[in-house]
């Protein structure tokens, strides 16, 4: 497992999985082998890494895969796919070709709803009212300076996101700060 924190992996994923990863990446084992179950495990005990180990919890605030929180959340993995790559949700690979991990809080539960509250815009509408581009919005809502939440139900699917009339757009907060001086 060179070049991958192998303690990682052995923290997060069973064998299989950790096999199923590495061949992904498409490395083998010293002998020119694919990695599985039983080389994986070997590997794990000639390092001393423990096993994956065998939990029973409840999903709330936990790390799920992408097609848990999907799943969970009443919207496909394409969505979960597309929140991530947004930022409107956050997620952790922690190699490439390991499964994408999400934290199922309470709080992202809130933010996925079946009708937004009143006031707040659909993404285009919210670029228009602040006078900035679509990508500049979805940068605010990653960077957690607007409200967002995603409406899963009905025809108009899609984020929400809250403007206030005194928030200001790209340019306007600068010349703000300018005329203070």
């Amino acid at each position: 497992m060179v070049g991958v924190d192998a303690g990682q992996l052995a923290e997060r994923y069973p064998d299989k999985q950790i096999a199923a990863i590495l061949s992904r990446q498409r490395r083998r084992t010293g002998a020119g082998n694919a990695f599985t179950a039983h080389r994986v495990a070997g590997l794990r005990a000639n390092h001393g890494i423990p096993a994956y180990p065998v939990r029973a919890t409840s999903d709330d605030g936990k790390v799920v895969t992408i097609a848990k929180a999907a799943s969970q959340l009443d919207v496909s993995t394409a969505t979960v796919h597309r929140w991530l790559r947004e930022g409107f949700i956050t997620g952790e690979q922690i190699t490439p070709g390991a499964p994408w991990q999400i934290r199922l809080t309470d709080e992202l539960r809130q933010r996925v709803c079946e009708q937004a509250p009143d006031g707040w815009l659909p993404l285009a509408e919210a670029a228009n009212a602040l006078g900035v581009a679509r990508q500049t919005v979805l940068h605010k809502v990653q960077r957690g300076e607007l409200a967002a939440v995603y409406v899963h139900r009905g025809k108009r699917k899609g984020l929400r996101i809250q403007v206030k009339p005194d928030q200001a757009g790209l340019f306007e907060n600068h010349v703000r700060e300018e005329t203070q001086c």
